[in-house]
């Protein structure tokens, strides 16, 4: 008999700040929460819990290395932009 695998928790990537408003993107769909609803020290590029608003940083984590690595592989054999650009 198969376990049965515990089911993940719904995630949202805050994607940005819009006066009182964080945007977030949520299965590929834009949603808005008031800003006062997510953590203080919550930032761009940060995956949140949706049951708990909290900021998931294991997965923040996984997504900034994600991130990090396809950039590097799409800059391959290429010279870099000027200025400095860090997710």
């Amino acid at each position: 008999m198969k376990k049965k695998q515990p089911r993940a928790r719904p995630t949202a990537t805050l994607d940005r700040f819009e006066d009182e408003l964080a945007v977030l993107i949520v299965d590929g769909r834009q949603v808005t929460r008031r800003r006062e609803e997510l953590p203080p020290d919550a930032r761009e590029g940060d995956v949140l819990d949706l049951t708990t608003l909290k900021v998931d940083t294991a997965a923040t984590e996984r997504l900034r290395t994600e991130v990090r690595q396809a950039r590097e592989q799409a800059m391959k054999g290429k010279t870099p932009p000027p200025g400095d650009f860090d997710l």
